[in-house]
C-alpha cells in the first residue's frame, strides 16, 4: 500500500511516559508518526523521539485544538488518530491497511476496547464508534475542549472496522478518579457555555442511566468486579458533570 497511500498517525500527549511507548510500538508500520506534546515534564518527549522525528511542543488549548494542530502537521493522505494511552494489535493493523486500499470509503469508525489494570474488558466498551481513520483532505477537528469531533466533507463515505483499538484509560483507581474529576469539569464547562440546564434530579437520573447502560445494556456485569467498577466510574462522571454545572469549578486545569 506504500505505493498508493501514505498513512500518518497523529498522537497528542502530556506526561504519557507510562503509555506512549506501547502506542508508538503498535504503529511502527505507519509512514509517518506525529506526536504533539503540551508541556510534558516526564520522559514522554524522549520516548517519542526514539520513534519519530516529527515531535512538536505547543501550549494546551483543549483536545479539539490539539488534534487539529497535530492534523495540520500530517502529510499522509490517510490519517489514524490515536491517544497516547491507546494501541492497536496486529489484526487491527491488517484491517487498517486493507481499509486504506479500498476505493469505496473515505473514513472508518473503529470500536474501542477498554483495559483496566492491564486486562481487557470484554463487554465494557466505548458506547460509540468513533471515526479514527480517515482521508485527510477536507477533514478538520472541532475546537471543543473535550469530546472533540472530526468533521468530514459531506460526500464522505463512512464504513465500520471490526477490530478494536485497545484503550488503557485507567491505570488504577486513583488515576480513574483523577480523570473522572478532570473530564467532568471540562464537560460541565462546555455545557455551561452552551446554556444547558442541569438540576440535582437530572444529575442523579443521568448517573443511574449511565450505570444501567454500562452494566446491564452493554453487559458489563459479565466483566465481573472490573465491569462493576467501570460502570460506577462512568456513572460518577455523569453525576459530577451535572453537579458541576450547578456548582461550577472556580478554575479548571488541564489533564495530564
Amino acid at each position: 500500500y506504500h505505493d498508493i497511500h501514505m498513512l500518518s498517525v497523529i498522537i497528542i500527549a502530556k506526561n504519557e511516559a507510562k503509555n506512549i511507548r506501547r502506542c508508538l510500538e503498535s504503529v511502527h508500520f505507519a509512514d509517518e508518526i506525529i506526536v504533539l506534546d503540551s508541556g510534558s515534564t516526564d520522559e514522554t518527549l524522549a520516548i517519542a523521539k526514539e520513534f519519530t522525528p516529527h515531535v512538536y511542543s505547543t501550549d494546551w488549548q483543549g483536545y479539539g485544538v490539539q488534534k487539529q494542530r497535530a492534523l495540520e502537521h500530517a502529510s499522509g493522505d490517510w490519517v489514524l488518530n490515536l491517544d497516547a494511552d491507546e494501541s492497536i494489535n496486529a489484526l487491527l493493523k491488517d484491517e487498517i491497511v486493507d481499509a486504506m486500499s479500498s476505493p469505496n470509503f473515505d473514513a472508518y469508525r473503529i470500536p474501542i476496547q477498554m483495559y483496566f489494570y492491564g486486562k481487557p474488558l470484554r463487554f465494557s466498551s466505548s458506547p460509540e464508534r468513533h471515526i479514527r481513520l480517515f482521508k485527510k483532505q477536507g477533514a478538520a477537528y472541532s475546537d471543543d475542549i473535550v469530546h472533540e469531533k472530526i468533521t468530514l466533507p459531506s460526500t464522505a463515505r463512512i464504513a465500520q472496522i471490526k477490530h478494536s483499538i485497545e484503550h488503557h484509560s485507567f491505570r488504577d483507581i486513583s488515576h480513574a478518579l483523577y480523570k473522572i474529576n478532570r473530564y467532568s469539569s471540562y464537560s460541565a464547562k462546555i455545557r455551561i457555555s452552551k446554556h444547558k440546564r442541569s438540576s440535582f434530579s437530572k444529575s442523579l437520573m443521568s448517573s443511574c442511566w449511565m450505570f444501567f447502560r454500562c452494566y446491564v445494556l452493554q453487559r458489563g456485569f459479565l466483566d465481573g468486579r472490573a465491569g462493576f467498577l467501570f460502570a460506577c466510574f462512568n456513572a460518577q462522571g455523569s453525576f459530577y458533570r451535572g453537579i458541576k454545572q450547578l456548582y461550577p469549578d472556580s478554575e479548571i486545569g488541564e489533564l495530564p
